[in-house]
C-alpha cells in the first residue's frame, strides 16, 4: 500500500520557470487555481446542464468559467 494517497489528501501543483518571482517557481498560485477549478466545475457544469442553457452562448461561457477563473487565480498569486 505504499504510494497510494489516502482520502484526505491535498494536491500540490508546481510551476517552474516563471519570471514572476526571484525563485522562478510557483506553488501556492497553481495549487489554489486547481482547487478553484474543481470547486467551480462541481457547481457550474451541472448548473448549465440543469438550466438547459448549454446550447446558448451564456451556457457555453458557464461551461468554460472554471478554466478561465483558474488561470486568473494562478496568475494573481506570484508565489
Amino acid at each position: 500500500m505504499s504510494g497510494l494517497p489516502m482520502p484526505p489528501f491535498c494536491p500540490i501543483c508546481i510551476q517552474l520557470g516563471t519570471s514572476q518571482n526571484p525563485c522562478h517557481c510557483k506553488v501556492i498560485g497553481p495549487t489554489l487555481g486547481f482547487l478553484s477549478t474543481v470547486v467551480l466545475a462541481i457547481v457550474c457544469w451541472p448548473a448549465s446542464l440543469f438550466c438547459g442553457c448549454c446550447m446558448t452562448e451564456t451556457g457555453k461561457k458557464m461551461l468554460g468559467a472554471p478554466v478561465e477563473i483558474s488561470g486568473k487565480v494562478s496568475n494573481a498569486i506570484p508565489i
